[in-house]
């Protein structure tokens, strides 16, 4: 990896839109695809387009996380933990049993690159939405980012975003964004910056 200048942090607006078919124009460098390179199962696909209108986008804007810098390490969605699907009651795949459902649609991070450190601003944006059995009006998602090094975890965390269901939509955006998590380097180092759903209640 090149040793870069500074690169300033954008800021965040916290405020979320429709994000599962916004219009978030995210930088080609570096980057993973939506999914993070994996084949999405065709239930996830569905969930990511079954979203807003294009009146409600237009209406509502696109939600902004912090700009992509050059040098930084790529971003990637876990394959697998790209969604999550709840149905309680130890009931599993069954449509009508279904409580919610979420979905992770973008990611994005920026970098501070100097003196053989990396400081990480991460984040990403998703929606939930309930099923027919689901009557929540809050819900904590298990969200974790991580940054390996040659396929070795150098920082692993484990975030429950609790997002707040609006009776009239059955429906919400979420944003989670990390910052200040710094990644020592040398030329030549593979990093790669992680994220996904994860119910496995590790820390």
């Amino acid at each position: 990896m090149k040793r870069s200048g500074e690169v300033s942090l954008s800021s965040v607006i916290v405020r979320s839109a429709l994000v599962a078919v916004s219009g978030l124009m995210l930088s080609a460098c570096s980057m993973g695809g939506m999914f993070g390179g994996g084949s999405p199962s065709p239930q996830t696909q569905q969930l990511a387009t079954a979203t807003a209108s294009p009146a409600q986008i237009a209406a509502e804007g696109a939600a902004a996380l912090p700009a992509i810098a050059t040098e930084c390490p790529p971003i990637k969605v876990r394959p697998g933990a790209e969604a999550v699907f709840y149905y309680g009651n130890g009931k599993i795949g069954n449509p009508a049993d279904l409580q919610y459902q979420a979905v992770i649609d973008k990611q994005s991070r920026n970098c501070v690159v100097s003196n053989g450190l990396i400081t990480v601003k991460m984040g990403v944006v998703g929606r939930l939405m309930l099923g027919p059995a689901g009557n929540q009006t809050s819900v904590n998602l298990p969200v974790r980012f991580a940054v390996e090094r040659d396929a070795t975890p150098i920082f692993s965390e484990l975030y429950q975003l609790p997002v707040t269901i609006a009776p009239s939509t059955q429906a919400s955006d979420f944003v989670k964004v990390v910052e200040n998590v710094q990644v020592p380097y040398v030329a030549g180092d593979d990093i790669t910056i992680w994220v996904g759903f994860d119910s496995s209640k590790k820390s």
